[in-house]
């Protein structure tokens, strides 16, 4: 298996777009872990990860897209000082340390972009991949939102709102 040490993050282009399109209908079909439905067009997902004031990056191995994540302002004006960011590990690509790769790599582009903090609004409590590695990266819990997502096989789920400071990054 390879090694995370060939694996390098970059801003993601336009030109990305159709391995980002296969990760994302792939994550999404699961059902276990975004709100996006299976039939999301095209179109949606492009703008999801390219619409204005979004800065979007790709995880890759010698030239295969392995990841992505999205950088945003979690609000606009007076809470525009906190970050918010998505991921997506292409299925078959987990335990290899792309999901630590790409939060600490977003962790020091949020920083760098001037932003004081990072809040995730929406972590699917049964994705317990997702919730331990943004605990290990820093994130508290700080709200529960009581059956706020409709999980493909468990029905109604918890989502949790995770908060990180970036002071010392």
């Amino acid at each position: 298996m390879t090694s995370s040490v060939e694996i390098t993050v970059r801003p993601a282009r336009k030109t990305d777009f159709e391995a980002m399109w296969e990760i994302f209908t792939a994550v999404v079909e699961t059902g276990d872990s975004y709100v996006f439905e299976p039939d999301t067009p095209r179109e949606e997902a492009f703008e999801y990860w390219f619409g204005p004031d979004i800065s979007s990056y790709i995880a890759e191995d010698r030239g295969w897209i392995l990841g992505m994540y999205k950088l945003v302002a979690n609000q606009r004006g007076r809470g525009s000082h906190v970050a918010n960011a998505s991921f997506m590990v292409a299925p078959g690509q987990q335990g290899r340390g792309i999901g630590r790769l790409m939060g600490n790599h977003c962790l020091r582009e949020a920083k760098k972009a001037g932003f004081r903090s990072m809040q995730f609004n929406f972590v699917v409590s049964t994705n317990a991949p997702a919730v331990e590695l943004w605990k290990k990266l820093g994130f508290s819990i700080v709200g529960t939102l009581p059956g706020a997502f409709r999980h493909k096989t468990l029905g109604f789920v918890d989502a949790y709102v995770m908060f990180r400071d970036l002071a010392d990054i």
